[in-house]
């Protein structure tokens, strides 16, 4: 019978195999950690401020602070759901600068928001010849600076931008431009219908299944505070009303 031979491990090799086991876990722990995590902060938030729907919870840069997307607005809370700060985090990096963390992630929220949208669920102007660039505006058919981007109509086509409006009255969806707006959108031509309530008119009164409500608290979810609120294509934010020259600079249109 052959002998056998016993195997020896060099501490050297032990130690390589102990921490090739710790790097494997290291993610599975982590994992468990911010799931954990995740858990305090939405019951905490459920229990203290009921009013709010929490919709996502991510990890930060800030060690022990998860940022908390939430149908109104992004906060910051800790890990153990015991404190809470309001406001954006900027990094402090020595080739980019002044990094704003916070927008970064709105940017990319609002990217994907707009992304999901199907043209039935706006009101879109579109320019006659190629269409450079798009921009989606939450608008309020009784403000001012809304009525005044809509008036610019024109600019925007002969420079190639393509507007499409998404509701957001001001006053909440149980006020008169909310009504104005969700009759515009309940329009046989919804097109004709805006530019009457755009130029002071009132439109005719309709009803039917419509998204002004849910577009105003999508508004409010991705940061609209005014009107009119521009959202570009890359989910960059530009509030109040520009001029279309300054708008296609923005945008990247020559």
């Amino acid at each position: 019978m052959a002998a056998l031979r016993q195997l020896t491990v060099s501490p050297l090799a032990r130690l390589m195999l102990l921490l090739c086991v710790g790097f494997l876990l290291m993610p599975l722990q982590a994992s468990a950690e911010e799931g954990a995590a995740e858990e305090r902060i939405r019951e905490r938030l459920a229990q203290l401020v009921p009013g709010v729907t929490v919709r996502a919870v991510s990890a930060t840069e800030v060690s022990g602070f998860y940022e908390v997307k939430t149908d109104q607005d992004t906060i910051y809370v800790s890990g153990d759901g015991q404190h809470v700060l309001l406001g954006e985090i900027l990094r402090l990096d020595p080739e980019e600068g002044v990094v704003n963390l916070t927008e970064q992630s709105r940017s990319v929220a609002r990217k994907e928001a707009i992304d999901a949208l199907s043209p039935e669920e706006m009101v879109s102007f579109v320019p006659d010849g190629e269409v450079k660039g798009q921009m989606y505006v939450f608008t309020d058919v009784d403000c001012g600076y809304c009525r005044r981007l809509h008036s610019a109509m024109d600019d925007y086509h002969k420079l190639g931008i393509q507007v499409n409006y998404l509701a957001f009255p001001r006053a909440g969806p149980g006020s008169e431009s909310a009504r104005k707006l969700v009759s515009v959108w309940c329009a046989d031509d919804p097109q004709a219908a805006m530019n009457k309530a755009k130029s002071g008119g009132t439109p005719e009164r309709r009803s039917c299944d419509n998204p002004v409500a849910e577009q105003f608290r999508l508004g409010q979810a991705l940061g609209v505070s005014g009107t009119p609120a521009t959202v570009l294509s890359d989910g960059r934010m530009v509030p109040g009303f520009r001029p279309a020259s300054d708008m296609a600079k923005v945008m990247g249109i020559e």
